[in-house]
């Protein structure tokens, strides 16, 4: 019988154990999309204790908190840092086989070295030995970074961001980078059209441009877009329910601004050639300065309409969306290929009923320009898991080039969450592992640890340019 979370956790073959420990383990880590906060970075925050550091922002705990019958006070709430943490103690023996059992116990195994299992009876002493810890220099935010061999971290910006925390920190001598990410979904948002309305006022008073007409409206984007990449940006992210690629005309979308900044209202129809049109223009100003650029699809926000009245937003109560995907995805990225104006995309997938039809798409616009030019993202949000993950990595192995993957990241607000890309690869590792040792493929471990390095580190540092 295996020890849990041992040297070899998740490897189930000599095999895999040779090629985790002497071809991946070492590697850096680059995460090149997290919601992690720039501020936090660039001022080398450090957290009073855990709870600080783990529950806040991580509605993975909440839900599961939540299921485990615990009030939102202590989830959300105004219950000290320490009640909060006890309630989790609480539910951690009740998410066998969650995964946050295994993230859980990853992470204080990684950070603090603490090998004892959460629960009721070790909470007190987890929550003063990690404070003890934190309180340390080398346990602050950039220190936390650093035990993880991180080198490159992109956060999650918007396009009226200022970046004054990436200018402060570009300006030090740091042994790994920090870069922002373009994420104008709220440029796009008309649904609501008071909502863009005050977008469109603060992106005025930001690019000290006055906003009257779409063209004025592009300039003023357009104008963001370059103060991004001016600050090390390389790359782009969206996140929707699913791509759109309507027909429109160019007078359309001039009419239909018009109606958006008079507050007039729209139809179904102008909404969605609206939305069209931006991520066309989005995405023409990505390949003209050879970004790379992200489409997350699939999540079903905000259900719980009484819970986001209560506490907002991103607290979790979202979930997996059945969304048609296919013919939109493809008339999108047809269209930018026919003009040659599609750049390196990454597609990350939510529902995975859906796995195998992103896993095709991404074939028909391989054009042999770039290795993996598009590529299918690693399992995300509800599916970074080993099944999730595992589902995600054989059905990229059987439609495409697992090998050109550019591997994983961590999609997190938490700086305790990177063991995540070790998670990743040992995944990774064991699949290879067996299929050596059931003689489905050749046993050279120089190159399948070539290839494990590849889709570890190599690959990401080839297609970034970070």
């Amino acid at each position: 019988m295996k020890t849990f979370l041992d040297d070899n956790f998740l490897l189930n073959t000599n095999t895999a154990i040779e090629l985790y420990h002497s071809y991946s383990k070492h590697l850096p880590i680059i995460d090149y999309h997290n919601h992690l906060i720039p501020e936090q970075i660039a001022n080398d925050v450090k957290f009073e204790n855990i709870s600080q550091v783990w529950l806040n922002g991580d509605h993975y705990k909440w839900r599961a908190m939540r299921a485990n019958g615990i009030n939102e006070r202590f989830i959300t709430g105004d219950a000290s840092d320490e009640e909060k943490f006890a309630k989790w103690a609480e539910t951690v023996p009740y998410t066998l086989r969650n995964p946050l059992y295994h993230w859980t116990h990853l992470e204080l195994q990684r950070y603090f070295g603490i090998t004892d299992l959460l629960s009721p009876k070790t909470a007190s002493k987890i929550y003063a030995d990690t404070a003890s810890k934190l309180s340390q220099d080398n346990y602050s935010v950039r220190g936390l970074l650093k035990m993880m061999n991180v080198e490159v971290v992109c956060t999650t910006d918007d396009p009226i961001d200022n970046l004054e925390f990436h200018q402060q920190f570009a300006k030090e001598q740091e042994s790994f980078k920090m870069l922002p990410a373009f994420r104008p979904d709220r440029a796009m948002n008309s649904d609501d059209i008071i909502a863009l309305n005050q977008y469109i006022d603060k992106l005025e008073a930001v690019s000290d441009m006055q906003i009257n007409s779409l063209g004025e409206y592009l300039n003023a984007l357009k104008a963001r877009h370059d103060f991004f990449a001016a600050n090390g940006c390389k790359v782009s992210d969206h996140g929707l329910e699913q791509i759109y690629a309507e027909d429109y005309t160019e007078q359309e979308i001039i009419a239909i601004f018009d109606k958006i900044r008079t507050k007039k209202e729209i139809s179904p129809a102008e909404n969605l050639k609206f939305k069209s049109a931006m991520l066309i223009y989005f995405a023409e100003w990505d390949h003209e300065k050879g970004w790379v650029q992200q489409y997350h699809l699939g999540a079903l926000r905000n259900n719980n309409a009484r819970m986001h009245r209560l506490i907002g937003p991103d607290t979790g109560w979202d979930s997996i969306g059945d969304f048609s995907q296919a013919r939109a995805l493809s008339k999108f990225l047809n269209k930018l290929d026919d003009q040659d104006k599609l750049t390196k995309t990454i597609l990350y997938n939510l529902n995975p009923a859906d796995n195998e039809l992103i896993a095709t798409m991404i074939g028909n616009f391989n054009d042999g320009s770039i290795k993996g030019k598009i590529q299918f993202g690693s399992a995300w949000w509800f599916l970074d898991q080993k099944d999730g993950m595992t589902k995600q990595i054989n059905t990229l192995s059987n439609m495409g080039l697992l090998s050109r993957l550019v591997g994983m990241l961590t999609d997190s607000r938490s700086f305790l969450s990177f063991p995540r890309h070790e998670y990743f690869r040992r995944l990774v590792c064991n699949i290879f592992g067996e299929d050596i040792e059931n003689g489905e493929i050749p046993n050279d471990i120089q190159w399948v640890g070539k290839i494990i390095q590849d889709i570890s580190y190599n690959n990401a540092k080839e297609y970034f340019e970070f």
